[in-house]
């Protein structure tokens, strides 16, 4: 363990938590252009179009499966990656337009064929089927339904798969007349868990949303290949600290399921009390067979004697009671409604990463596939911080090239099973979201995370800069529909789905029983708790630089994996120095092809058909890779080449280079300033002192790219819907060509 130990004792070198580096300069210091493309035509002689990429139908192959190795297959075998992406389009019907918003309706055919040539062929539905708070508990929302149904009937079309999130707790009002224990409620936080009321209704809204026949297919979803995954809820969890607000009888019926549960396992209360060595509350009822679970904080702590038992059996029985649920589920879909579609049981966190991740991870494993909600942000302050941007208020400009452990996909995954990031995106005002598609293709690649699902749009192609809800003054933060994130989506879709880099071999294989998860013994490696903006109140840094006994760059280096009901003995651990050093802030990629510097912010990918750099270009303008060089002199960027005919970039005979710098609304203003946070610190960021207006403006490219490939002859300028618009002048060199990437582009076509 003191081996493990050894880098903590070494300092933090190289690392560096929200909040500490140096801010961008104010946006205004670079030339921009502005980004206002018409409408789509689908032109048949665009350059590039990545809807080859899609069966010609979703589910041509049959139902997705998960092999033994834990990635997604066709039916027959045959491996599949998604590119994914959360949408509520279509979702409103009767559509209204907005004061604030857009003004035309979006269409759904537009938006399938439009989300698949960008590389796009998975989208989640994020609804509420459940009847609101005045109509019976067994009725449904018919409106969601009938979304669902158009959802995935018209991305079916375009090749795109569908994973399905029906239920969500937070928005869940429970009625008076439900006849719910405790009556009315403002939501139905951790109840579907436990109480039997809610947990029938809900299989009757499912029987109706799967089973009735889909009038725009003719076919039932639940035997509709197309929808892939089905996700029972989303983010709830009896580990999460929502669990101390519960209150009234239904804390009373899951202290005494509690009560129920402690008698079956140790054979009596008398034995459950001389187990916990005497340890009682004051809120204990044992002759009622009931005993209070104690506020979730406890289990965040390290404990001894019978105060440890008592909450290792309150761990055990909230992940039991989660587990039990999902294995419930999972029966009723596939065997009460023959429902074809593989499961994820939920996506959320813990109290406590570093003592409970694990079982709540442990509770997915009764269903075949794993989720976490994850975002990448910064620090968010204003009075409206969870859902839109104002003026006055304060944010950082946050990137993994300095805050490294805050990548979504640096997931601890469970050995064999396929994990999904179902919501995540760089979290606006985060001035720095180009790096995010480069980034997360390259590590979901490394590390074999199946699945990142960027959040969210309820626009059919573009995502202008406009009002959070149509009404009030100011920009949305909930988006990925920008030329940052969506315009840099074909080289990564395209590097991702093409396996164009390697997977890793697993630097860590961790071993747990089930013992030591029910104790939150404290594991060799864990992730961080993540970022979800809509949450955490931005007024402290929230990455916290959990200390464990791995360094954490080890989620950069390759497969993080832990083999739960397991010997700890078979733990096995990389020796990670060859890989990292923290005295220059270098990471790299077990597989050779990745490289990221903390020190000098940036990330390289070099592989024989992907080669591409994000970088802060100020800190080091040049990069010469295998057959590529970059050499940048943006404040940011993501520059990447990637082969579109499938052959090395050397001998490559089509070649995308694209482009993403930064943007902001026309007319955005913004100022240094410093953030107070909590405990009297503070960091330095920037006040929006003008929120903008559309369209956005694109900071112009300054880049020179070098490609090593005597072959190439002519270079394409594309507009943003991948048409010609020009062409790029070439300079000849001994081995290839030379050329200023066009200052208001993001993509090159080298043939």
């Amino acid at each position: 363990m003191n081996e493990l130990n050894r880098w903590w004792l070494a300092g933090l070198a190289g690392f560096c938590v929200v909040g500490c580096q140096a801010q961008s300069p104010p946006w205004g210091s670079a030339p921009t252009w502005a980004f206002n493309p018409g409408p789509d035509a689908f032109s048949p002689q665009a350059l590039l179009d990545l809807r080859n990429l899609n069966e010609r139908s979703a589910g041509d192959g049959g139902f997705i499966r998960v092999n033994a190795a834990g990635d997604f297959t066709h039916a027959e075998g045959k491996p599949i990656r998604f590119w994914c992406v959360n949408t509520g389009v279509g979702r409103e019907q009767p559509w209204q337009a907005r004061p604030r918003g857009r003004q035309t309706e979006p269409r759904l055919d537009r938006h399938a064929r439009f989300l698949a040539k960008r590389g796009v062929n998975m989208v989640r539905y994020h609804g509420h089927i459940n009847p609101s708070e005045s109509q019976p508990i067994d009725a449904v929302n018919q409106a969601e339904v009938d979304w669902a149904w158009r959802l995935v009937a018209a991305m079916k079309k375009e090749g795109i798969y569908t994973t399905l999130s029906p239920y969500w707790a937070v928005p869940a009002k429970v009625g008076a007349s439900w006849g719910i224990a405790g009556g009315a409620r403002d939501n139905a936080m951790g109840l579907l868990f436990f109480d039997p009321t809610l947990q029938k209704a809900y299989k009757g809204w499912l029987r109706k949303l799967l089973t009735e026949k889909n009038p725009y297919t003719g076919v039932p979803l639940g035997q509709d290949p197309s929808l892939a995954i089905f996700q029972i809820q989303n983010e709830d969890s009896l580990l999460f600290w929502t669990l101390n607000a519960l209150s009234g009888p239904p804390r009373d019926r899951l202290e005494t399921l509690f009560g129920t549960w402690l008698t079956k396992k140790y054979g009596s209360i008398a034995a459950t009390q001389q187990a916990w060595a005497g340890d009682r509350s004051e809120k204990d009822n044992p002759t009622a067979g009931r005993f209070e679970i104690v506020n979730l904080w406890e289990l965040t702590q390290a404990r001894e004697g019978g105060r440890q038992v008592r909450l290792s059996d309150q761990t055990e029985f909230l992940t039991r009671t989660m587990y039990d649920f999902n294995k419930e589920i999972a029966r009723f879909l596939k065997e009460d409604l023959k429902c074809g579609q593989i499961i994820n049981a939920g996506n959320w966190k813990t109290a406590d990463s570093l003592r409970l991740n694990d079982a709540e991870r442990y509770s997915y494993t009764a269903n075949e596939v794993d989720a976490v909600n994850r975002y990448f942000g910064g620090i968010h302050q204003g009075p409206n911080n969870g859902w839109a941007i104002e003026n006055g208020d304060k944010f950082t400009s946050d990137s993994v090239l300095f805050d490294p452990i805050g990548l979504p996909v640096a997931l601890k995954q469970t050995a064999g099973r396929p994990m999904l990031v179902t919501e995540s995106a760089w979290v606006m005002p985060n001035g720095n979201a180009s790096e995010g598609p480069f980034l997360i293709a390259a590590y979901q690649s490394l590390t074999g995370v199946d699945g990142y699902y960027w959040f969210a749009t309820d626009d059919d192609e573009w995502t202008p800069p406009q009002s959070a809800n149509g009404y009030n003054p100011g920009q949305g933060k909930w988006l990925f529909g920008n030329p940052d994130m969506l315009g840099t989506f074909p080289g990564a879709a395209l590097m991702y789905r093409q396996k164009y880099l390697e997977t890793g071999k697993p630097v860590v294989v961790e071993h747990r029983s089930l013992t030591e998860i029910w104790q939150r013994d404290v594991p060799i490696i864990t992730e961080e708790m993540g970022f979800d903006p809509n949450r955490d109140t931005g007024l402290i840094a929230p990455r916290s630089a959990v200390k464990t006994f791995v360094d954490p760059f080890a989620f950069l280096v390759g497969p993080v994996t832990v083999q739960f009901n397991s010997d700890a003995t078979k733990t096995q651990v990389t020796d990670l120095k060859p890989f990292v050093d923290r005295a220059t802030g270098t990471i790299k990629s077990n597989t050779g092809q990745m490289i990221l510097n903390t020190q000098k912010q940036f990330c390289t990918v070099d592989a024989p058909r992907a080669q591409g750099v994000t970088a802060v270009w100020s800190r080091q303008n040049l990069h010469r890779l295998t057959d590529v060089t970059f050499n940048g002199r943006n404040p940011f960027g993501a520059a990447l080449a990637v082969s579109l005919d499938g052959l090395p970039i050397k001998n490559s005979k089509r070649i995308l280079v694209q482009y993403g710098t930064q943007s902001r609304p026309t007319e955005w203003q913004e100022v240094p300033t410093t953030i107070a946070l909590e405990g009297g610190k503070s960091v330095p960021g920037f006040e929006v002192r003008n929120y903008g207006k559309a369209p956005w403006q694109v900071v112009m490219a300054d880049l020179d790219v070098i490609v090593r490939n005597p072959g190439l002859t002519k270079a394409t300028v594309l507009d943003p819907n991948g048409n010609a618009a020009g062409a790029v002048p070439l300079t000849k060199q001994s081995d290839g060509v030379r050329f200023k990437f066009p200052a208001n582009a993001l993509y090159v076509v080298l043939q």
